[in-house]
């Protein structure tokens, strides 16, 4: 619910359209310009597909399907075979919804179907115009395939899995390596593990401090119940990917929960290894979904850099520091913000607030679109498409394009950011959105 009163804030408030408008010069030599005037407006139906591990917020009404109403378009939803009946609970309040407010028929639906024959049939179908997947890489890869193999491709964005790697400096683990052990155990295993930002990877340098962090996770893990997972076959992915890493000649189990009767639940693991290790095994990148982190042992600062330089696309990266060392690691900091989304300091990233900065995203395989988030209001921007008006009467122009401003939202007016009316050249007010924050502007 949170979701969509803030992209309802947003909408009523407007800004979002970005609109922009240079004025003609007539009087300009040798060329006169003319009057261009750019907007967002609706890229058309979308299709969202909900994610098996949040049926609520990545689901039927969650942030995807905010995003793309926010934007004034239809979505299709494909319900996840994993919830189905929660899918249609949520679909039913947004039905009633649509109906008490006169929204138009058809601005949404709900499909249910096992396999990915349905999932393929709307990527393909040719009124769909983007696509939006949470999910594992494999499923979100097809479906990015199947739209660009489309007559006319079209945008997929598809958040596919992290490790979200975490780099723990000496001076912190000296200052409070125990708490941070702690911390990380519970961020690891918050809802047995099963959050697209659960800090699956840890960098370490082992010194005398380390021992203490390393000690700290142990007794962690070991008072960490068994969960249920949410599917059968998440559960066994997840067996199957902590025996398979824990098997390559290197990685040692440095910790683990008592194991469950039930077949069913997840047994939380801590494996570790050394760098070079991780470097040359392709495997230990590779997200295990599930309540486990792996811990890289390192010699170095240089070792911590080279290895966030090996990194693959992330959603998110956290760095544990003092104040001091956090001043003195620019350059780990620099090669972290290449491959992730979004960089957290002395905080875990299990947590993803949903506000207006939030980003939510990263570079390949994390995301098909590192430029664009899934969480936050600038989520609008990915189910919305730029049209110029060149020279138009104004009669023809949309209401955030007039001269008279009539909704009263944030535009750049010949590069200066003003909400009133088309004032007179040179009148414009400088202060740009950040002084409408008291007004919600995005």
């Amino acid at each position: 619910m949170g979701q969509l009163r803030l992209f309802a804030g947003v909408v009523r408030e407007g800004s979002w359209v970005e609109a922009r408008i240079d004025r003609g010069q007539p009087e300009r030599t040798p060329v006169p310009r003319p009057d261009l005037r750019r907007m967002l407006i609706p890229i058309g139906p979308v299709a969202v597909f909900g994610a098996s591990n949040f049926p609520l917020a990545f689901s039927v009404a969650g942030g995807d399907t905010a995003a793309v109403l926010a934007a004034g378009n239809p979505v299709v939803v494909k319900a996840h075979p994993a919830h189905p009946g929660t899918s249609e609970l949520a679909a039913g309040a947004i039905l009633a919804a649509a109906r008490a407010t006169a929204a138009p028929p058809g601005v949404f639906s709900l499909l249910h179907g096992p396999g990915p024959a349905v999932g393929l049939a709307l990527v393909r179908h040719p009124r769909t115009r983007a696509v939006a997947f949470t999910g594992s890489l494999a499923g979100g890869r097809a479906l990015f395939d199947a739209a660009a193999a489309r007559p006319e491709p079209i945008p997929v964005f598809a958040e596919m899995g992290s490790v979200n790697p975490v780099f723990l400096l000496p001076g912190a683990l000296a200052e409070r390596g125990p708490v941070i052990g702690r911390a990380l155990v519970d961020s690891v295993t918050l809802g047995v593990g099963q959050f697209c930002t659960n800090p699956g990877l840890v960098f370490a340098i082992r010194d005398a401090a380390y021992g203490g962090f390393a000690s700290a996770v142990a007794a962690a893990v070991a008072g960490v119940p068994p969960g249920t997972m949410l599917t059968p076959d998440i559960c066994d992915r997840y067996r199957g990917g902590v025996a398979a890493a824990a098997g390559i000649p290197g990685v040692s189990v440095v910790a683990q929960a008592v194991e469950a009767a039930d077949r069913s639940c997840g047994r939380a693991r801590v494996l570790a290894t050394d760098l070079a290790t991780w470097l040359n095994q392709p495997a230990l990148r590779r997200e295990v979904f599930g309540p486990t982190a792996l811990l890289v042992e390192c010699d170095s600062m240089t070792a911590l850099v080279e290895a966030a330089r090996a990194l693959d696309g992330q959603l998110t990266a956290t760095v544990h520091g003092t104040p001091d060392e956090l001043g003195r690691c620019g350059d780990l900091v620099e090669a972290l913000a290449q491959h992730v989304g979004r960089l957290v300091f002395n905080d875990f990233p299990t947590g993803v607030e949903v506000t207006h900065a939030m980003h939510h995203g990263g570079p390949y395989p994390a995301t098909t679109d590192p430029r664009t988030t899934s969480v936050g209001s600038a989520a609008i921007a990915r189910f919305a498409r730029p049209v110029c008006y060149q020279n138009a009467p104004p009669a023809l122009l949309p209401a955030a394009l007039r001269d008279e401003n009539p909704l009263g939202v944030w535009r750049l007016v010949d590069g200066e950011w003003t909400r009133g009316p088309d004032p007179a050249p040179g009148a414009h007010c400088a202060s740009g959105p950040r002084s409408a924050a008291s007004k919600s502007a995005p």
